[in-house]
């Protein structure tokens, strides 16, 4: 749960265990991906952004990092700027 839920909506918390803490981001990355998906409302990304920041801080790797290893993988992979769709070649 983000840190000022409580303080913004109220209600309750409770601690996670390592396993459910782990989990915990995993199944609200599907949430907010929904969320976007249904409203297409660009600001339901930063949401999307911000769970995949918590999952990459769960395996050691920072904002800045993270930001880096996708600079890296669209330049060798590239990016979606040119806006293709591939399919792959039949068999």
């Amino acid at each position: 749960m983000r840190d000022r839920i409580l303080e913004l909506f109220g209600g309750q918390s409770r601690p996670l265990n390592p396993a459910d803490f782990r989990a915990a981001p995993r199944n609200k990355l599907g949430e907010e991906e929904a969320e976007y998906l249904e409203s297409g409302e660009v600001l339901e990304l930063a949401d999307v952004l911000e769970v995949m920041y918590a999952l990459a801080e769960l395996d050691g790797v920072g904002r800045t990092e993270l930001e880096d290893l996708q600079a890296q993988k669209a330049a060798e992979r590239g990016s979606f700027a040119a806006r293709l769709w591939w399919e792959p070649p039949s068999t």
